[in-house]
């Protein structure tokens, strides 16, 4: 009996996991052919595509996926320029005080 719950709880969790990886989200590619697939079979209908429209709204998803990888890149690499920035501020700056402590004396090198 207790080799027949064994093999029944296997057998369970073998099939629950080939129908789980069968049923996986939908791949990139599969929504490149059902569109191509979409015009062909329209074509071959006789309808007609507004390729124009089509042309747009795939501009508009690439135009989108660029979007968020430079949103991804600027919150990687926001910091580091935010520290660069601060840095070249802070030198402008102290070469503005030295400027004004040198101010009429002989030693005015890079000041005017």
């Amino acid at each position: 009996m207790k080799k027949f719950i064994i093999t029944v709880v296997v057998l369970n969790s073998l099939i629950w996991l080939g129908l789980s990886n069968l049923m996986s989200a939908a791949k990139a590619d599969e929504y490149k052919k059902a569109v191509v697939g979409h015009v062909i079979q329209s074509t071959v209908n006789g309808t007609n595509v507004d390729v124009g429209k089509l042309m747009e709204q795939e501009l508009e998803k690439v135009a989108h996926q660029f979007a968020l990888e430079s949103i991804i890149i600027l919150q990687k690499y926001l910091p580091t320029i935010l520290d660069g920035i601060a840095t070249d501020m802070r030198l402008q700056a102290d070469k503005r005080y030295k400027c004004e402590l040198l101010k009429g004396s002989k030693i005015e090198d890079d000041c005017k």
